[in-house]
């Protein structure tokens, strides 16, 4: 009889382990076990295809065992507690204590803390005895649907479809981040990296990636043929940005090919851009980039003043990482000086320069470069060899004009 007991109970405490362990895997992990070519992991794949029929199951396995451990308890707990007291009322509550307790701890709290923590392992592991168990109970499951599914329709004039979603963006989200703590070769890192840099895209706005109005190569609309052929070729780039009057009512672009053609003036080579909000998201630009055949766009800030320019390149360094183009200036690079001490430019990115360098300098949502960092503790524009304090950093300005930092020199404390 108590081994009756223990066996019911743990069976229970099993199923109840299983059906937390389904819901806290990483589905998309589940699927690509699949293709491993076990039959572990085919198993759970189809489980994983019909997750209300699983989970029916794993709740009716633990409902016939937890009444199955009931009654079998309970004709050890009565001649026991009919020892100390015989009213019947007295000897139901402390069955129902005791059950309860054993229950609570033993096929609730215990299974679920355990096998929620290793759901994955614990799924391949048992993916026979589950897979068993499955096909026994399958024909009460299936009624229990069945069932389910037409007083559902009676009450709210519609069926189940608990099947619909398989895995989401949050299960690849995971998968990655899991990824990260493998051992693998560098290859397959930088793999995981711009995957992982490809989901954060829809939450990179674009004042975050974009080239910053005071770097912006412009001319105004009256300026020569001559004077812009001169800008071409002083500033190397490929494009040149038109105001009229001045840069925050930019117009429109000319490209270096346009004077090939010998125009007359900057009005004939004109060419229209669009303007974008900072607020807007560097995948939903990305997406009108390709559907427009555009590669170039203005961002404008809530005032409608000109914050900056962004490309299909900015964007796509996003999840790449640095590409060298027209706008990098690749003479200055940040460089790692020694384990303490850091040559920096004011414009790279904090976030940036935390991962790259395993710091930890403070973020912010008041700023997103290291001049950023400094003016935001500094609140004035600092001088050249000016030193500045954040925490346990200390920056030395290096390099600086009339309104920006260009580079400094950190060193941790």
């Amino acid at each position: 009889m108590y081994l009756l007991a223990i066996v019911t109970l743990l069976l229970a405490a099993f199923f109840s382990g299983v059906e937390i362990a389904f819901i806290s895997s990483n589905k998309l992990q589940l699927e690509l076990q699949k293709t491993s070519g076990k039959y572990t992991g085919k198993i759970i794949s189809f489980f994983s295809k019909t997750p209300s029929d699983f989970l029916t199951t794993m709740l009716i396995g633990n409902n016939i065992f937890l009444v199955t451990f009931g009654l079998i308890i309970s004709q050890i707990l009565t001649p026991q507690i009919t020892k100390i007291t015989e009213i019947t009322f007295f000897v139901l509550l402390f069955q129902t204590i005791i059950v309860t307790i054993v229950i609570l701890i033993t096929a609730e709290f215990l299974p679920k803390t355990v096998f929620r923590i290793y759901s994955s392992k614990i799924l391949k592991i048992f993916a026979l005895p589950i897979a068993l168990f499955f096909i026994i109970l399958r024909p009460i499951t299936k009624v229990i649907l069945i069932f389910s599914d037409i007083v559902f329709k009676i009450f709210f004039g519609k069926t189940l479809n608990v099947d619909e979603v398989f895995f989401s963006r949050t299960d690849l989200d995971d998968y990655l981040n899991e990824l990260n703590y493998v051992k693998d070769e560098d290859n397959n890192r930088v793999e995981v990296e711009m995957l992982k840099n490809a989901l954060d895209l829809s939450e990179t706005k674009l004042r975050e990636c974009m080239i910053p109005r005071t770097e912006l190569a412009c001319m105004s609309i009256n300026s020569t043929i001559p004077e812009l052929r001169k800008k071409f070729i002083s500033t190397k780039l490929s494009k040149i940005l038109i105001f009229k009057n001045n840069i925050d009512n930019i117009i429109g672009y000319v490209h270096s090919s346009e004077l090939f053609r010998n125009p007359k003036n900057i009005r004939a080579t004109l060419l229209p851009i669009p303007f974008v909000p900072e607020s807007m998201s560097a995948l939903e630009l990305l997406s009108q980039f390709i559907e427009n055949n555009k590669g170039i766009a203005i961002v404008v800030d809530e005032f409608g003043g000109t914050s900056g320019l962004v490309t299909i390149e900015d964007i796509t360094e996003e999840i790449v990482g640095d590409i060298s183009d027209e706008h990098d200036k690749s003479q200055i690079e940040d460089v790692m000086i020694d384990d303490n001490k850091f040559r920096l430019l004011a414009r790279s990115n904090v976030e940036e320069i935390n991962k790259k360098y395993n710091l930890n300098l403070p973020d912010s949502e008041e700023y997103e470069t290291i001049a950023g960092l400094i003016l935001n503790h500094q609140e004035n524009i600092p001088k050249i060899n000016d030193e500045v304090s954040v925490h346990n950093f200390i920056f030395t300005i290096t390099k600086v004009d009339k309104k920006t930092i260009q580079e400094v020199i950190l060193e941790v404390k």
